[in-house]
């Protein structure tokens, strides 16, 4: 082996010449450079977000349980499930015979009660003098009086025998109650007036009643949307107010969404998402939470609370209950100095390179997104560094 001598040359390294070869020994003032072939990032400025990713359901915003107001059997079936519909028409129909002769008797009720009031108000009925006097007479000479000079005593002497007088005097005339004044010739209670007002309101009310019992023979749509399901058939025996016919508002989906107890606290109202579906894979959908459940739910190993997001505009051709995915930004930082979050290393240091090769850096970060992360110190804009090892 030949003899070797050291040479000193630029960049601070001593380089060994010897025979058959040359040796080099680099000698490092800083951090020891690491040599890497891994892939690399620019340090730069752009938005940094993190966010929930979760999946749900396309469910209805609103559904509607409709149903008969009586019971009945199952004459007219207009729909079946999938069909859309508008609003007013009417889905389903039961025998109404029933119904409509309930309404017909007391639309006669009605009408007599409304007779019989207009009668108590005429008024000869309504006078009170003039009924105190004919009761007076009645009570006095029943039997038409031929001589209109007669004296009270004759008459009152022509009267029926004494068994059948003594039940009439036990209602005083109205002259000796009141005076003559209308408002003490009866008692409220015999007023026949208010009496046939009573009648007039409960008839009114059994009319109402009856009507809306007819009208529930029907069931019609309260808004346009889509049927969802059907519980019966023609000829199906019905009860009064058990569902009938579901349906829903295909303008209000929304999908409904399970999220894990660990991320569900860091959901609110109001925070911006995406919702990606099987038939769009490459179109997010825009959305935004509308609803995060206060009350989680266990299958018995997690926990999860359900939450509810709106499309900000839906797509026309909805399934209902059809899979979506769900990403909720919950933290974002719209211009911040940047980095891939695979270039920050546990110790919180990242590789920068340089020409004389790969160097560690500590740094301090600010928000970890999922695919950055924010550096508030130790990098600056326009660095290359190390995004992987090899």
């Amino acid at each position: 082996m030949g003899v070797g001598r050291w040479v000193w040359v630029a960049g601070g390294a001593v380089v060994l010449l010897a025979a058959g070869g040359v040796a080099a020994v680099t000698l490092s003032h800083g951090p020891a450079a690491i040599a890497s072939t891994s892939d690399t990032a620019t340090v730069g400025h752009g938005a940094v977000s993190l966010a929930v990713a979760t999946t749900g359901a396309v469910t209805p915003a609103q559904s509607y349980a409709l149903g008969f107001a009586t019971a009945g059997t199952v004459t007219v079936l207009a729909v079946h499930p999938g069909d859309p519909v508008t609003k007013g028409q009417v889905l389903a129909r039961i025998d109404d015979a029933d119904a409509q002769q309930k309404v017909d008797t007391a639309e006669a009720a009605a009408d007599r009660a409304a007779d019989a009031l207009d009668a108590a108000k005429k008024p000869a009925a309504n006078d009170c003098a003039t009924r105190g006097h004919t009761v007076e007479s009645a009570l006095r000479s029943p039997a038409p009086t031929t001589s209109p000079s007669a004296s009270p005593g004759p008459t009152r002497t022509a009267t029926p025998p004494p068994t059948t007088r003594p039940a009439r005097p036990t209602t005083a005339p109205p002259t000796s109650r009141g005076g003559g004044s209308g408002g003490d010739c009866a008692p409220s209670g015999d007023d026949p007036v208010l009496r046939a007002q009573q009648q007039v309101s409960s008839a009114n009310l059994a009319l109402d009643q009856a009507r809306d019992a007819l009208a529930g023979t029907a069931i019609t749509a309260p808004v346009a949307g889509t049927v969802l399901s059907v519980a019966g058939a023609v000829g199906a025996s019905v009860t009064s107010g058990g569902t009938f016919v579901t349906l829903a508002d295909p303008a209000g989906m929304q999908v409904r969404a399970s999220v894990p107890e660990a991320d569900a606290g860091r959901l609110a109202v109001g925070q911006a998402a995406t919702i990606t579906l099987p038939d769009r894979p490459g179109t997010p959908l825009d959305a935004t939470v509308v609803q995060v459940d206060p009350v989680g739910t266990s299958d018995g190993t997690l926990v999860v609370f359900g939450a509810r997001l709106a499309f900000a505009k839906a797509p026309t051709d909805l399934l209902v209950g059809q899979t979506a995915a769900v990403r909720v930004t919950i933290a974002t930082r719209p211009d911040a100095l940047r980095v891939p979050s695979t270039a920050v290393r546990a110790d919180g240091s990242v590789l920068v390179r340089t020409p004389s090769g790969d160097h560690p850096t500590q740094v301090e970060v600010g928000l970890r997104g999922d695919a950055y992360t924010e550096i508030t110190a130790g990098l600056i804009d326009g660095q290359e560094i190390v995004t992987a090892s090899s």
